[in-house]
């Protein structure tokens, strides 16, 4: 079992930016891959950012290619979602999610493991 637990949300000026961090527990972190994904009020979750167990690794959705780097640091079991420039449709809630394999995955399905989310919060 891993334990996802997500931080850093909250309400930021379109433009801005924020940190998130998704820190893991339970089994060895360093052999999962991690997506980022965040769900708006009556849509979809959808995937925004995948890193894989090494770090050697990740794939991006258009809607945030250029403004959203993913990274790990696997000594402290964490892996970040670096936001800039946002706009005030990324609001959502923004969830992490883990699952144990050598690659990585973009679609939800694809994960074992997820966080109860943060939310994030872009005012015009």
């Amino acid at each position: 079992q891993v334990q996802l637990v997500e931080s850093g949300g909250g309400l930021v000026q379109a433009g801005g930016s924020l940190r998130l961090a998704c820190a893991a527990s339970g089994r060895t972190f360093n052999r999962f891959a991690v997506g980022w994904f965040r769900q708006a009020p009556g849509k979809e979750r959808e995937f925004l950012a995948v890193i894989n167990w090494s770090g050697g690794s990740t794939d991006y959705a258009d809607a945030v290619k250029g403004r959203f780097t993913i990274s790990r640091d696997n000594a402290k079991n964490t892996v970040f979602l670096q936001m800039n420039s946002l706009k005030p449709e990324d609001t959502a809630v923004y969830y992490c999610a883990a699952v144990y394999t050598g690659g990585y995955y973009t679609q939800r399905s694809g994960y074992d493991y997820w966080g109860q989310g943060t939310q994030v919060t872009v005012s015009s």
